[in-house]
């Protein structure tokens, strides 16, 4: 058996109809998982679902309804059984003065990041826990790695993914869970396209600043994101792997 297949498990993505979730979601079905994708807008979702493979759900949800997450788990497990992987990839970015940041901003940007996977993870947490098996990945960021300006609640929320993947890991490693993290830099998505649009300065520096030189594609995140998740990675947990071409080096 190939120990980087993974066959027979059923992958929940949140955020998993465009940029690196879809990377993740198609990465995940090619090595033969069944996907549910899971996002607030219910076109791009069934786009991403017809293009994936005809079994892969879409589901519509929004993560921060928090008192909804059971009842997604239970329709998942009705309509396709229980997800042994869970990838909590939904969020959102907010790039601004830190002097000019509300309250309301801050916490809306840690709630969709922190509060809402961390309610999913313990959701979802128990049927892995009744199966003795599952993996339970994150995505954080090479801003929780290194400083970049003007967008202090994203780093501030990519932060506390990490410490979540490591309180996380010393509770549920015991129960048969494994937890770890993705910490992606410079990806080519849209999001990418959006913060670099007009800007060719700010392009060119940031790829003097990332040693191989160019921007990583979805498929790097999303290879990790199946390493990470497969038996290959049997006994790897608690770890946050840069996906980043050096970036977050700190030179």
């Amino acid at each position: 058996m190939d120990p980087f297949r993974l066959d027979g498990e059923i992958a929940l993505i949140t955020g998993g109809g465009t940029g690196l979730g879809l990377g993740i979601a198609r990465a995940m079905a090619a090595a033969g998982a069944r996907i549910v994708l899971v996002g607030r807008r219910k076109d791009p979702l069934e786009e991403a679902a017809a293009e994936i493979e005809a079994d892969t759900l879409a589901i519509s949800h929004d993560v921060l309804d928090f008192d909804a997450a059971p009842a997604l788990r239970d329709r998942i497990i009705r309509e396709c059984g229980a997800p042994s992987i869970l990838v909590n990839n939904a969020g959102i970015h907010l790039k601004k003065d830190p002097l000019e940041v509300t309250e309301v901003e801050f916490l809306q940007v840690l709630n969709t990041h922190v509060t809402a996977a961390a309610a999913l993870s313990r959701t979802f947490a128990l049927p892995m826990i009744e199966a003795g098996r599952g993996s339970i990945l994150f995505i954080s960021s090479m801003t929780a790695l290194i400083g970049m300006p003007k967008v202090v609640a994203y780093s501030a929320a990519k932060a506390a993914v990490r410490g979540l993947v490591l309180a996380l890991t010393a509770d549920l490693a015991p129960r048969g869970l494994r937890v770890n993290a993705i910490a992606p830099g410079w990806i080519d998505t849209p999001m990418l396209h959006r913060a670099l649009h007009g800007d060719p300065d700010r392009k060119q520096r940031v790829l003097s600043r990332t040693p191989m030189g160019r921007f990583g594609d979805p498929a790097d995140v999303g290879h990790a994101a199946v390493y990470l998740s497969s038996p290959a990675a049997k006994f790897v947990t608690g770890v946050c792997l840069p996906i980043d071409g050096g970036g977050s080096i700190g030179f």
